[in-house]
């Protein structure tokens, strides 16, 4: 609605994750790197974590972008299947089988037959100099006979090396799934663990300004300072959250025919979508200045 007024090529905030609109934070830099480090040292398990809307599938995103050719992947982004089911949508994904695709030999495959495709098809690629990495998304979801699944093909090797390189992908409450008695023997595999964090306040203002630009309105809308600060205290750097808030700000940016976006519209975009600053009232910040006088 309001893309052609700005100037804007796309939307900037749009609430999709678009690997070319990730903004490499501190946090979000070292998560992109890890997860490089470990697919090209094929580590083993991994896992990453992060509260909601961190940015986490962006992050997932961008890394399937940077692999190279001899990288096949697989992203799984529906928690709640059947191990049959999983190990389908691994296989079509990597290319070994079609999708749609039933039976195979005249009859349905079992869950044996699916998982010695998927051996054979991974031990095919080492005379290649090539490897594989599954990636799971919003793997707190998984349910346990999954998770079993997905540990299993992990012993998918050979004397030297991981066949498959395994991703999760989830929110903070995996971190305890993952520590419970019934997978103790997964957890024990994870070899790097990294939790996704928020933008900063000075990263709030950078990752806004990173948006604008990709969508070509850099030079034709203003953030005020103020309406950064804004942003800040009601989203707390969650990058979703700042994509709603400026999202809703623009629109009413266009309503009001301004380009200048002051704290003024950031509070009524807030408003709109029923937001709490998280910023404390001024007789908190004087009750605590007192305390420590």
């Amino acid at each position: 609605m309001y893309e052609p007024y700005y100037g804007f090529a796309e939307k900037p905030f749009s609430l999709t994750p678009d690997p070319k609109y990730l903004y490499r934070s501190e946090s979000h830099a070292n998560a992109f790197e890890l997860l490089q480090y470990a697919i090209d040292r094929r580590e083993g398990f991994v896992v990453i974590t992060g509260d909601i809307g961190t940015g986490k599938t962006t992050v997932c995103r961008a890394l399937l972008e940077q692999t190279g050719k001899k990288t096949l992947t697989a992203l799984v982004l529906n928690p709640f299947l059947s191990e049959h089911d999983l190990l389908r949508v691994i296989l079509q994904d990597l290319g070994v089988i079609n999708r749609g695709e039933e039976r195979a030999g005249g009859r349905q495959p079992s869950k044996q037959d699916l998982i010695n495709t998927l051996n054979d098809f991974l031990l095919s690629l080492i005379p290649l100099g090539a490897h594989a990495v599954l990636i799971v998304d919003e793997a707190q979801n998984l349910p346990l006979p999954i998770l079993e699944q997905i540990r299993i093909l992990s012993n998918l090797e050979t004397d030297k090396e991981k066949l498959l390189q395994i991703i999760l992908v989830g929110q903070l409450n995996l971190v305890p799934l993952l520590r419970s008695p019934e997978l103790r023997q997964l957890d024990q595999r994870v070899s790097i663990r990294y939790q996704l964090k928020p933008l900063t306040d000075e990263e709030t203002g950078a990752y806004i300004a990173h948006r604008l630009a990709i969508a070509n309105g850099s030079r034709s809308v203003v953030f005020t300072p103020a309406a950064l600060k804004v942003v800040y205290d009601y989203s707390g750097g969650v990058p979703r959250l700042i994509n709603m808030l400026c999202d809703r700000a623009l629109l009413g940016g266009y309503s009001a025919q301004t380009t200048r976006i002051d704290e003024h519209l950031v509070k009524s975009a807030a408003e709109g979508l029923d937001l709490t600053s998280r910023e404390k009232p001024s007789w908190v910040n004087r009750f605590l200045r007192g305390t420590r006088s």
